[in-house]
């Protein structure tokens, strides 16, 4: 069999833009050129690779099957014919897949997106939610760059402390807690709590550190972002802890108290974590050189 490797670039794109049409704009070329590359590789490989479903297209189980190969194939070709060449952000087109906690993606987000706007105009960056399950994506090629407070055990995935911050609680204005001079551990036992927690835990590390102390809190329910549990707090008395830089700002547009912590707890650290496989990758290293700055200048230091 004769190989194309322009294939794989179309495959490549068609797999990540779910599209002709995005694929064609991503690659520069017509759809009609982008529709005929489809149609050689669905001779190729004896796969439709997209079928339509009403107005989108939806990959087969043999594209999804085979999504993260290709990728990780064409990311070894460039590797091979351009091993040492100088990046360009000017020229780069690419699209980064970001998952991010939903509170770092608000207080750095822009920060990033501006700096790479200003760089590489052909850079798109695509955030992503969190998931309520540890998932593989970082592994399979399909999430790029992930930052939050957990740092991967898994050997082949790199992470870089780039960041901490203290723990806060928020109340509202003029809740009982405002007009202590100082928060004792027992009056923030004695309130009722709000959990943050993407997989719906009603308890964490505040519990641990309050059970040292013979104490006991309340957790009525468990938000699954930060933006959520600071909504439950307005106009009750529940008090919700989180982290300091990524919430003050948003509770001071709520019209929100922000409490030192009486409790002795470790700094809640952040930490960028990205697959080995782009330890050499001149644009991810770029990117992630933008996003180190981007969370250090909003705080996350």
């Amino acid at each position: 069999m004769q190989l194309d490797l322009n294939l794989l670039t179309a495959l490549d794109a068609l797999l990540e833009e779910g599209s002709v049409a995005g694929a064609a704009a991503r690659l520069h070329v017509t759809a009609p050129a982008m529709s005929r590359s489809l149609g050689r590789i669905r001779r190729t490989t004896g796969d439709q690779i997209l079928v339509r479903t009403g107005r989108t297209m939806t990959p087969t189980p043999y594209a999804i099957a085979v999504r993260e190969q290709v990728h990780e194939l064409l990311h070894q070709v460039r590797g091979v014919l351009a091993p040492s060449r100088e990046l360009d952000p000017a020229t780069l087109e690419r699209t980064f897949t970001l998952r991010w906690h939903d509170s770092l993606v608000a207080l750095s987000g822009p920060a990033l997106l501006a700096a790479v706007r200003g760089q590489a105009p052909g850079v798109r960056l695509r955030f992503v939610a969190e998931s309520s399950t540890d998932t593989p994506e970082l592994r399979r090629g399909e999430v790029d760059l992930e930052a939050n407070a957990n740092r991967p055990s898994a050997p082949d995935i790199r992470a870089e402390h780039v960041g901490e911050t203290r723990l806060v609680a928020v109340v509202r204005q003029g809740h009982p807690l405002t007009r202590a001079r100082t928060v004792t551990a027992q009056q923030y036992a004695a309130a009722e709590h709000v959990t943050v927690s993407r997989r719906g835990n009603l308890s964490n590390a505040v519990d641990d550190a309050l059970t040292r102390l013979g104490l006991t809190r309340r957790v009525v329910a468990a938000a699954p972002t930060e933006a959520a549990a600071l909504e439950f707090a307005r106009g009750t008395d529940l008090l919700i802890t989180v982290p300091e830089i990524t919430t003050r700002t948003a509770a001071a547009g709520l019209g929100l108290a922000v409490l030192p912590l009486p409790l002795e707890l470790p700094p809640a650290p952040v930490y960028l974590s990205w697959h080995q496989r782009y330890d050499t990758d001149h644009a991810h290293a770029w990117l992630r050189a933008l996003a180190r700055t981007a969370l250090a200048t909003c705080g996350a230091s």
